[in-house]
């Protein structure tokens, strides 16, 4: 059979009494892997735009789920999608499916495309089912006013593009002032690199403050990097330090 990498969109599943989208996204693909549909790699978050014309639970960010899977089982893939977030998806939420399958004949700049403008503009819902058919790729609604679409697709463009995004999860690294060099973080199978606020990768020597116990991972340059700025100690001496929970919120 052949093998095929695809992106699974899903966007606004939840509402402000229910588990988020990254929770669901979780659960979509343990479903995936447990029903052999697919091997599932770590889900990413992307931020959509935030403006006061468009509706949103909390942060108006989508999930994607990049899978390998088998040109067969596609049909499957998005039946079981589909039929899964119709049961999953919380009451008043608006959840779409997206399936991408990043082949050869894929337009991945117009995907791309699309995702981009999702970060700075308002788009609409059949604005994502144009560029879907033109694409041929699968976008479906599932419940409300289906406008879940947008954020499904444009976060297949968002992790297709690969600099974009925040892992789903924390990890604990550290106790919060603990020390570790490059070489120490890049040992974990979770991280590839580390970067500083221009996206420069440090040196394997050098040695990065853990700011809060909890470290996040983004997507840069199709790597899993965690991103580090410049701070203090408590001698005002200038130190590298990983990102607290508001810092990385930009990503």
């Amino acid at each position: 059979m052949c093998s095929v990498k695809i992106f699974i969109g899903i966007d606004d599943t939840d509402n402000l009494n229910s588990p988020g989208s990254g929770t669901v996204a979780e659960y979509f693909a343990g479903e995936l892997e447990v029903r052999g549909l697919a091997e599932c790699e770590s889900i990413t978050r992307h931020q959509l735009f935030v403006h006061e014309n468009i509706p949103f639970t909390s942060h108006n960010s989508a999930m994607c789920i990049p899978a390998v899977s088998h040109a067969d089982k596609l049909d499957e893939i998005i039946r079981f999608g589909q039929n899964f977030l119709q049961e999953v998806s919380a009451e008043g939420s608006d959840p779409g499916l997206c399936v991408v399958v990043a082949d050869s004949h894929l337009n991945g700049d117009a995907l791309i495309s699309y995702g981009r403008s999702a970060k700075s503009s308002i788009l609409n819902k059949q604005s994502a089912y144009d560029v879907a058919k033109y694409l041929g790729i699968h976008l479906s609604e599932h419940g409300g006013t289906g406008d879940g679409v947008i954020g499904a697709l444009a976060a297949t463009g968002l992790r297709l593009y690969g600099n974009d995004g925040r892992y789903r999860g924390w990890h604990h690294l550290g106790n919060m002032g603990t020390m570790l060099s490059v070489a120490d973080l890049c040992m974990h199978d979770f991280v590839d690199a580390v970067v500083d606020e221009n996206g420069a990768m440090l040196a394997d020597d050098i040695r990065i403050c853990i700011a809060e116990e909890r470290v996040k991972t983004i997507l840069f340059n199709d790597a899993r990097v965690i991103p580090v700025t410049r701070g203090t100690d408590e001698n005002e001496e200038p130190r590298w330090m990983t990102l607290n929970k508001k810092q990385i919120k930009r990503f």
